[in-house]
């Protein structure tokens, strides 16, 4: 073979042997920046940009700092969607986890008839066989079940006050959600009556710890009411409500609206309820109130669809059949309408025998006047025994004949209507029961009434004057935390808390007002409050500082004698540092020596919000909104907390 054709086929297995590396070479090229670039697309779009991606052949590699190990794992697997997972090559890595922000630990604590359960997350610092085991308590030794996470996170410094708080709500609270995280505690929960109610709002506020929000939604049924009872007296051009029952708010607009062409003058609080007759209520009830007005006084009493009409005595005939007659056309369907026009006054008829109970506000009760038989005046003895208490009972009444049948039905329907009052009387005669008093229940009118309607019946006549007060409502009856202050500075300005001298016992002049201060503390329940004690100029200033400690504990100590709730009560000592008089004088230094009662009041602060979707930014970023919370001041070190 000749040299030239050696040559000739040694430059083609050469050009063909370049021609397929650079062929190759241009085929990895390609791969790689496809691979590279797919990979880089579909990572921005699933919103990871943090992700570095590069190629080297058929291997991707995946690099960067990813904010969570979920983050990380989900980098893979969309890297994965685009190329063969076994490409892949992890070179990524995981963000410090205390660079990252701390999730929010809360808790939702359901409460009904089969339990409790705990949903929610919860720092792993938490002890949860304690948590459970106290919520068992707190709701009877029921079922608990626990279905919380854990995270091992640092938690708020309020965190576990706020659990201890929802807690301790749970126990009078059986239908309920309490929401909780470190700064707020959310309680939903639904009551059997308005009264208890009032009694779990106010207990809540009270007990709230001072670096808490609370957020209320406490609800209460409608109660059922029967019988459906209404009485409106309308006399001397003045108008009143001695019960007042409504379905609806429109038909207590309807009514009042009524009532206020018929001299009402003072807007009554009407039950809104279940139990009426007839969706016609209110039509009903403003027909008959206006049908007074055109009389000119008396007064109409409804009992479901029974209503009793009774004119003033002296009303003109004419006019009062006029009217009476009206009236019965107009009434809706259901109503039976019963009308009374009283006779004129016999000047010549016997004495009325009666029939007497009295209520004093000490609870006393005295029974008086006539009953028909020794076993009737047993009756009502044993029946008032049985409402109030054995040792407050003192009966007098006198046995004589000739009284009317229905006596004793009467005498005890006044009997049950007077427990309704706080004080008060109840007067039966043949023709009329009469009931006054005071009382602290806002329906007490109304429910005197409908035990009068049903116990006596049809077209009997009777009288009711309850006025509500609020300080007798066991409730509303509690004095506010600044009423509280100023009744203790109250009971101090004419005599004072006084100590034998240079010394921190309380002598007996002090040990009286003592007794007093206690019962106001008792009334007003638990609040926050500082004892301070203030000594005069005399003497070493830190011997008075001790000394005015010394004597506010003892304070504290006497409280707790007395059986005060003294939890949330702080005894500090300020020394001659708050003088209110001239120590120069001795009536000066008469009156700095004092102890004073005061408020601990919380004050706003602004706390950065916290918000899922401020979670997720970085931590160096700063989030915008606030939230007002509630803080306590700090105290002295020499306080004492108890």
């Amino acid at each position: 073979m000749r040299l030239s054709s050696i040559f000739a086929i040694a430059a083609a297995f050469f050009g063909a042997a370049v021609l397929c590396l650079v062929a190759a070479q241009f085929s990895v090229t390609v791969i790689e920046d496809t691979s590279r670039q797919g990979v880089r697309d579909k990572l921005d779009a699933e919103g990871l940009p943090w992700a570095e991606v590069d190629a080297d052949g058929l291997q991707v590699f995946l690099a960067g700092t990813a904010p969570t190990e979920a983050t990380r794992f989900k980098a893979l697997s969309v890297a994965g969607t685009v190329v063969d997972a076994a490409r892949l090559i992890d070179q990524m890595l995981v963000e410090d986890s205390a660079q990252i922000a701390p999730p929010r630990f809360s808790v939702e604590i359901l409460r009904n008839d089969s339990g409790v359960s705990l949903i929610g997350l919860v720092p792993v610092s938490t002890d949860r066989d304690a948590l459970v085991a106290d919520i068992r308590k707190a709701s009877g030794d029921g079922q608990v079940s626990d279905l919380l996470e854990v995270a091992d996170y640092p938690h708020s410094d309020t965190w576990e006050d706020a659990l201890r708080y929802a807690v301790k709500s749970l126990k009078n609270l059986p239908r309920s959600k309490i929401s909780v995280d470190a700064e707020r505690v959310e309680i939903t929960a639904m009551t059997d009556s308005p009264e208890e109610k009032r009694a779990r709002e106010i207990e809540l506020a009270r007990s709230v710890p001072e670096n808490l929000r609370l957020a209320l939604n406490i609800s209460a049924p409608r109660p059922v009411i029967t019988p459906f009872t209404l009485r409106y007296v309308y006399e001397n051009d003045l108008g009143r409500f001695d019960a007042c029952a409504v379905d609806t708010e429109e038909a207590r607009a309807m009514i009042m609206s009524a009532a206020s062409g018929a001299g009402l003058i003072e807007r009554p609080e009407c039950v809104i309820g279940l139990g009426v007759p007839s969706p016609k209520w209110g039509q009903a009830v403003s027909l008959a109130i206006k049908a007074l007005g055109d009389l000119g006084g008396g007064s109409v009493t409804f009992s479901d669809a029974d209503i009793s009409l009774e004119a003033l005595q002296g009303t003109d005939q004419g006019a009062f059949d006029s009217v009476v007659g009206q009236l019965e056309n107009a009434l809706p369907d259901v109503f039976a309408l019963h009308a009374v026009l009283p006779p004129p006054p016999d000047n010549s008829a016997p004495e009325v025998p009666e029939f007497v109970a009295t209520l004093s506000p000490e609870g006393l009760v005295q029974i008086r006047g006539r009953v028909g038989s020794d076993v009737m005046r047993e009756t009502a003895d044993s029946f008032a025994k049985a409402r109030f208490s054995s040792s407050a009972v003192h009966t007098t009444a006198r046995v004589v004949d000739g009284l009317p049948e229905d006596w004793p039905l009467r005498v005890l329907a006044g009997l049950e209507a007077l427990s309704y009052l706080s004080n008060g009387a109840v007067t039966v005669t043949p023709d009329e029961l009469r009931v006054t008093g005071s009382t602290g229940r806002r329906d007490a009118g109304s429910m005197i009434a409908g035990i009068l309607s049903d116990q006596l019946g049809e077209g009997e006549r009777y009288d009711i004057d309850v006025t509500y007060q609020k300080e007798l409502d066991p409730v509303l009856g509690i004095p506010t935390p600044d009423e509280c202050e100023e009744m203790l500075a109250e009971v101090q300005r004419g005599r004072k808390i006084t100590f034998e001298p240079g010394s921190a016992t309380i002598d007996a002049n002090g040990a009286a007002i003592m007794d007093d201060i206690a019962a106001i503390l008792k009334r007003c329940g638990e609040l926050r409050m500082e004892i301070g004690g203030h000594t005069d100029s005399q003497g070493r200033e830190i011997m008075n500082e001790q000394l005015s400690l010394d004597r506010a504990r003892s304070v504290l100590d006497e409280l707790r004698a007395r059986r005060v709730l003294t939890s949330r009560i702080t005894a500090k000592g300020y020394g001659e540092s708050q003088p209110i008089a001239n120590n120069g004088t001795e009536e000066g230094r008469e009156a700095n020596r004092r102890i004073e009662f005061k408020l601990i009041r919380p004050k706003p602060v602004t706390e950065e919000e916290t918000t899922l979707e401020s979670l997720a930014q970085p931590v160096e970023e700063e989030e915008e909104g606030s939230a007002v919370v509630v803080t306590q001041t700090e105290e002295d070190s020499t306080d004492e907390q108890n």
